[in-house]
């Protein structure tokens, strides 16, 4: 049985060619144990906990929300955290962990974000982070039921300028809940 929110998705009508990006966004808490979460927590909270001084020299917050709601520029600890999770997200050769086309081929990205869920000065346990990865531009072919079928690139571009020759490198993406449209642009009316 598919989830509820794709069980609509074979009676509404198909969509429209376009060209879009994705972003795929992974969830990452210290109960993780594979080398790049524990990567990513283990430096993100280090820096969290010296960086976080700044914005709780008298010692009275512990949590990462508390700080926010004290000084609105403690949302700079996203940015300033990201800094040591670039050597394991260098190491990822731009391909979003977790997520594979239908032949388990890895879906490629072009630029991340990192942010900070929560954190608490006084356990790691608490610290839980987001890397939102984002592709570079696809073609959008069709969709089949919760099945996307994409190609690398601008494929109606292509295609205009030699009519009757088939699209190649295209492949077909499930559709799962960290996956969004970060851009769409549709192509026809």
């Amino acid at each position: 049985m598919l989830p509820i929110y794709f069980r609509f998705a074979e009676t509404i009508s198909p969509m429209k060619k376009a060209l879009i990006t994705i972003s795929f966004t992974q969830l990452i808490d210290a109960s993780m144990q594979g080398w790049f979460e524990k990567g990513v927590i283990n430096s993100s909270y280090e820096e969290f906990l010296l960086k976080s001084q700044v914005y709780n020299q008298e010692k009275k917050f512990k949590t990462f929300q508390e700080m926010k709601a004290n000084d609105g520029k403690a949302n700079s600890l996203h940015y300033k955290c990201g800094f040591p999770v670039i050597p394991y997200v260098d190491l990822l050769k731009n391909e979003i962990p977790g997520l594979k086309d239908n032949t388990l081929q890895p879906i490629k990205f072009k630029t991340w974000q990192f942010q900070i869920i929560d954190s608490d000065i006084n356990t790691k346990l608490a610290h839980k982070v987001s890397i939102t990865y984002y592709t570079d531009v696809f073609s959008l072919l069709d969709n089949f039921g919760e099945y996307l079928l994409l190609a690398y690139g601008d494929k109606f571009t292509d295609a205009s300028e030699t009519p009757g020759k088939p699209l190649e490198d295209t492949f077909m993406l499930r559709l799962v809940p960290q996956l969004s449209f970060s851009s769409y642009w549709s192509l026809t009316n």
